[in-house]
C-alpha cells in the first residue's frame, strides 16, 4: 500500500511540473517547433524495428485518466487567469465541477468496478488498478482544493468589489433574514419532505439522489430527549442561490433551508444540519446482444441508473462523527447491491459551500462588462441566396460558432423540410438536445410527406433519456426511425438529402463534426462540409442503406468517405505510411491533426514511427492524449498543444502533406480506440480550395495561439503565456476579431 501510494505521489509530482517551451513565434504563417525533454532518453527511446513489432512499451504512453485530469486542470487555470473576464471565470469554476462529477460517475467508477471485479491487470500504459486508483485520488483533492482557493480567495473578493454578493446566512442582515423568511414559507417550504434515518420496519433507509445537495440531521425529541437521525433533499428544481431583492446578493438555497427548519420539525429541537452529497456510478451495464427491444432496454437500464453504487461521498468537514460513520455505513450497503461493494464510496470532506455547479446560475449575471463581448455568427451562404443553388456551384465549409449553425446546416434541414422538389431526408443524431429545430424540421418534413430516415443513437452516454423521447416523437410523426447496433455506438454527424431537379436525381450532403444541436453549436467549435458532390452523396446513400437496412457495422467498400469500424483505422495507418515513405524520399512530409482525444496505441506508434523516419508531426489535442512528444529518438519532431477558452473545441481535422499535394479531412472520429473500433464513425476529404485554405488558416492559428498548452514528455502541460509577459491573443479571440472583420471567410 505504502509502495502504491509513493508511486501515485511520483506520478502527481510529474503532472504538476512545468516543462521548458520555448515562446511561440507572434506570426501565424511561422510557428516554430520547440525541442524539449526533461525525460532520460533511455527510458523511452525504442529501436524503429521494435516498433514496428506491435505496440509502443508502457513507459512511452501517457494515463489515460490522469490526462484527462490535465484537460480539467486546464479549466482551473483559466479560471485563475485574471487576463479572463471574472464571471467566465465563474463559469469554469462551474464547468469544472460538472466534469470532476462526470470523472467520477464514469471513470472512478469503472476503476472501482474492476477492483471489485479483480480485474486488476495492468493498462497499456503499464499502470496496475490499484495504482491508478491512488494517482487519480491524489489528483483529484489536489484539483478540489486548487477549486476552493480560486473561488473562495480569489474570485468572491472580486465578486464582492464587483457588487456581487454571495453571502453566507451569518452575513445578511435582519431585514434580509425577514425576506428570505418568507420567501422560504411561499416558495421552498412546500417542496421539502424529510426522512428518518431509523431501523423501524417501516422506515427504509431513503433513497439520495445523485449529485443531489441534501442535509443530514440530528433532532432531538423535546419530551423523551431522545436523539433521532434524519435527510432533507433540498428540491432539485429550485434555484441554488436566492437573490436579496433589486440587489446583486445572493444567499446558497441550503443556508436558507437550513435556518428554518423548525417549522419540519416541530416540538423537536434541531441540534444538527449539514450538507452532503452522494455521487454514483454512470454507465449503463446493457446486455445488447439479448435484448428484444433495444428501446426497452435502454429504458429500463436508465431507470437504474439512479440506484448504482456510489462511488464518492461529499460532506462538510464540520459534520459530527455520529452523523459521518451514519451516511458512510448506510450508503455503502446501498451501493454494494449495484457495482461497488463495502467501501465503495470516496469521502470527501469539503469547507465552505457544497456543489459549484450552481455557480452557473451567478456567472449568468447580466454584467456585460464582466464577461466575454457578446459575439453572433455570421451567414456563411447569402441568406438571400438558394441554397441548394449555392451548393451546386461550389463545396462549403462551415465553422461553428464563427459561421452561424442556424443560417447553414439548419437552414438547409428545414429548408429540405419544406421543399416540394425534396424526396427525402437521411439523418443520424447522436445529441440532437432538448428543444430541437433539426428534429422539428424532420418532423415537418414527414407531415410534407417526404421519406425521412433517422438513425438516433440510444446509447449516447447521459442523453439516453432524452434521446428515447426523440424517438417516440419522431416516430409518431411518421418517420423512420433506427436506434442502434449491437455493441456499436453510430456517432456520425451526416446528413443526406435526395432532390429530383428535373428528370435527374441530386444529392446533397452534410458531414461534420458536431451534433445537430443549436444549443452547442453556440459554444462548440465544430466544422461542416456541405455539398453536392455525386461520391460524396453516393457513399452517403450506401452508408444510410447500411445503417437501416442492417444490424452490423458497414462493410461498403467507400469511394471517398473513412467509415469506422471497419476502415478507418486502416485507412489513417495507411496515410501515416505514405508521409513516412515520402519523408524517406527527400519529399515534404508532414501531419497535422486537430482531435479530442488520442488513445489508440497503434497510432501512437505509428506517429512514432513517422517521427522517427523524418515527419513533423503538429498534434492539437483538446483532451486525452497518450503520446509523449519529444522524446529523443523516438518523438522528437512531434509537438502537441491543446486549447481552452470561450468556446469548448471540438472540431477534428486531419492533414497530410503527401509530397506537396496537400489533403485535408474532417470528420466525427478522434483517435481513440472507442472511435475506431467500436463506433460508427465519418470522416470526408475537403477538396475545394477555398475550403482547405481555411482549414490551413485554423490550423496555424491554432498551433500559434500564444496562450494555448505544450505537452512534455514528462506528462506536464506549460502554458504559453507563462514564458513571456506580452498581452496575450488567443485563437479563438482572432477567429471573432476576423468574422466580426470580414463578415465572412475569404
Amino acid at each position: 500500500r505504502d509502495q502504491r501510494t509513493l508511486a501515485a505521489l511520483s506520478l502527481l509530482s510529474r503532472s504538476d511540473s512545468f516543462a521548458e517551451v520555448a515562446a511561440p513565434d507572434q506570426s501565424v504563417e511561422e510557428t516554430p517547433r520547440p525541442a524539449y525533454s526533461r525525460m532520460q532518453a533511455s527510458k523511452l527511446t525504442l529501436p524503429g524495428e521494435q516498433l514496428d513489432a506491435g505496440k509502443p512499451s508502457p513507459e512511452q504512453l501517457l494515463n489515460v485518466e490522469i490526462s484527462s485530469l490535465q484537460f480539467n486542470q486546464r479549466l482551473i487555470d483559466l479560471a485563475e487567469d485574471p487576463a479572463v473576464p471574472l464571471l467566465a471565470r465563474i463559469r469554469f469554476l462551474a464547468i469544472f465541477s460538472s466534469n470532476i462529477d462526470e470523472f467520477f460517475m464514469v471513470q472512478v467508477g469503472s476503476l472501482k468496478r474492476s477492483l471489485a471485479e479483480g480485474d486488476v491487470e495492468p493498462g497499456v500504459d503499464g499502470m496496475g488498478v490499484h495504482d491508478l486508483f491512488d494517482a487519480v485520488a491524489i489528483r483529484l483533492r489536489y484539483l478540489s482544493d486548487r477549486l476552493r482557493k480560486c473561488f473562495e480567495q480569489s474570485c468572491l473578493p472580486q465578486l464582492r468589489e464587483e457588487g456581487i454578493r454571495i453571502l453566507r446566512w451569518s452575513q445578511t442582515s435582519p431585514q434580509d433574514r425577514e425576506y428570505l423568511k418568507r420567501y422560504y414559507e411561499e416558495q421552498i417550504f412546500p417542496l421539502l419532505t424529510p426522512h428518518a434515518i431509523t431501523r423501524a420496519p417501516g422506515h427504509p433507509f431513503p433513497h439520495i439522489a445523485n449529485l443531489g445537495l441534501s442535509l443530514a440531521l440530528m433532532v432531538r425529541d423535546a419530551d423523551s430527549g431522545r436523539l433521532r437521525f434524519g435527510t432533507l433533499a433540498l428540491p432539485p428544481g429550485a434555484s441554488r442561490f436566492i437573490r436579496l431583492e433589486e440587489r446583486l446578493d445572493f444567499v446558497p438555497l441550503e443556508d436558507v433551508i437550513r435556518e428554518n427548519l423548525s417549522g419540519i420539525y416541530p416540538g423537536r429541537s434541531v441540534e444538527a444540519a449539514h450538507c452532503f452529497r452522494v455521487t454514483r456510478a454512470g454507465d449503463l451495464e446493457l446486455d445488447e446482444a439479448h435484448a428484444d427491444d433495444l428501446l426497452e432496454a435502454v429504458e429500463e437500464e436508465v431507470k437504474r441508473r439512479p440506484f448504482a453504487g456510489v462511488v464518492r461521498l461529499e460532506l462538510e468537514r464540520s459534520m459530527p462523527r455520529a452523523l459521518r460513520d451514519l451516511l458512510q455505513r448506510e450508503l455503502r450497503l446501498v451501493s454494494s447491491s449495484r457495482g461497488g461493494g463495502p467501501g465503495a464510496a470516496g469521502i470527501f470532506e469539503v469547507d465552505g459551500m457544497m456543489d459549484l455547479t450552481g455557480l452557473l446560475e451567478i456567472a449568468a449575471i447580466e454584467r456585460p462588462d464582466l464577461d466575454y463581448p457578446s459575439f453572433e455568427g455570421v451567414p456563411a451562404i447569402d441568406p438571400d441566396r438558394d441554397i441548394f443553388d449555392a451548393l451546386r456551384e461550389r463545396d462549403i465549409l462551415v465553422h461553428h460558432p464563427y459561421d452561424s449553425f442556424e443560417h447553414s446546416t439548419q437552414r438547409l434541414l428545414e429548408t429540405a423540410a419544406v421543399d416540394s422538389a425534396v424526396e427525402s431526408i437521411r439523418i443520424t443524431l447522436y445529441r440532437a438536445g432538448g428543444r430541437s429545430p433539426v428534429a422539428a424540421a424532420l418532423i415537418q418534413a414527414a407531415q410534407e410527406g417526404k421519406r425521412v430516415d433517422v438513425f438516433v443513437e440510444l446509447k449516447a452516454r447521459f442523453d439516453e433519456e432524452r434521446n428515447v423521447d426523440w424517438v417516440r416523437q419522431l416516430e409518431a410523426a411518421g418517420v423512420h426511425v433506427v436506434y442502434g447496433l449491437v455493441r456499436l455506438k453510430t456517432h456520425a454527424k451526416t446528413a443526406l438529402i435526395v432532390r429530383r431537379e428535373g428528370n435527374a436525381i441530386r444529392r446533397y450532403v452534410h458531414v461534420g463534426t458536431g451534433n445537430y444541436n443549436a444549443t452547442t453549436a453556440r459554444l462548440y467549435t465544430d466544422l461542416g462540409l456541405l455539398s453536392a458532390d455525386p461520391d460524396l452523396g453516393a457513399d452517403l446513400n450506401d452508408l444510410f442503406n447500411e445503417l437501416t437496412g442492417a444490424s452490423s457495422a458497414p462493410q461498403t467498400d467507400f469511394r471517398q468517405l473513412l467509415v469506422a469500424p471497419n476502415a478507418m483505422l486502416h485507412r489513417f495507418q495507411s496515410l501515416i505510411q505514405r508521409e513516412i515513405e515520402h519523408a524517406k524520399a527527400g519529399k515534404q512530409a508532414r501531419i497535422r491533426v486537430k482531435l479530442n482525444g488520442l488513445a489508440y496505441a497503434k497510432v501512437v506508434r505509428d506517429l512514432y514511427r513517422a517521427s522517427q523516419a523524418g515527419v513533423d508531426i503538429d498534434l492539437i489535442i483538446r483532451g486525452i492524449c497518450t503520446l509523449r512528444p519529444g522524446v529523443p529518438g523516438l518523438s522528437d519532431r512531434i509537438r502537441v498543444v491543446a486549447h481552452a477558452g470561450r468556446f469548448l473545441e471540438h472540431a477534428r481535422i486531419y492533414n497530410f502533406a503527401n509530397g506537396g499535394q496537400e489533403e485535408y479531412y474532417i470528420g466525427s472520429a478522434d483517435w481513440r480506440p472507442r472511435n475506431l473500433r467500436r463506433r460508427v464513425e465519418v470522416v470526408a476529404p475537403v477538396t475545394d480550395e477555398d475550403s482547405c485554405r481555411r482549414l490551413d488558416r485554423i490550423l496555424q492559428t491554432e498551433l500559434a495561439d500564444e496562450t494555448a498548452w505544450e505537452l512534455g514528455a514528462d506528462g506536464s502541460y506549460t502554458r504559453r503565456t507563462m514564458q513571456h509577459g506580452n498581452p496575450p491573443s488567443s485563437a479563438q479571440d482572432r477567429f471573432v476579431a476576423w468574422t466580426r472583420d470580414e463578415q465572412k471567410w475569404s
